[in-house]
């Protein structure tokens, strides 16, 4: 799925945490390298198990309209920590004393940390990305055309070694020496 939608989609699942009046809501954006099976995961507390499934409830409604269905749902019958797992992101909402518990921001203390407004605006963020990533590429290929002085070196003997000629310029042999045809 596109990074981009996927943003949309997360902001679409903190808007609903909001509106149910979820507490403290953090959003994990995964580091790539490390071993984390999505790119998202959005965690909040609810202060009581009815507010707790009405933030699950509002969160699937919402992303149902936006065509995006769970892949999987638990934890909503005990409503201690519901899990929504969308694949690309997971909505964890918890309660405060198994927010405390667990503590996943401290778990996945390597993921970055977004705001709600941070994420509702990917475009400038990746137009500064890729600002630097022309910068970087434009560097990149001025320093491949430049070869430095031992390269070019080389590259003169090589072709000068394909042309048939020896370092003094002389054309070298093409037949073999007499030590060569007696090792056969």
């Amino acid at each position: 799925m596109k990074t981009n939608s996927t943003r949309q989609q997360v902001a679409l699942a903190v808007a609903a945490a909001e509106d149910k009046k979820a507490e403290d809501i953090s959003i994990l954006q995964m580091d790539r390298s490390s071993s984390a099976f999505t790119d998202y995961f959005v965690i909040c507390t609810g202060t009581n198990p009815r507010q707790i499934q009405a933030i699950a409830d509002d969160v699937e409604l919402r992303l149902k309209r936006a065509g995006n269905y769970p892949n999987n749902v638990e934890g909503y019958n005990r409503a201690e920590w519901v899990l929504i797992d969308y694949v690309d992101f997971v909505v964890h909402i918890f309660s405060e004393q198994a927010r405390s518990h667990y503590n996943l921001e401290r778990l996945w203390k390597s993921a970055k940390k977004l705001t709600p407004a941070e994420l509702r605006k990917p475009e400038a963020r990746a137009a500064a990305t890729k600002a630097k990533a022309g910068v970087k590429s434009a560097a990149k290929k001025t320093a491949r055309k430049r070869p430095s002085r031992t390269t070019s070196v080389r590259t003169a003997a090589k072709k000068s070694a394909k042309r048939g000629s020896g370092p003094s310029g002389t054309k070298r042999s093409t037949t073999r020496s007499t030590a060569a045809r007696k090792k056969k």
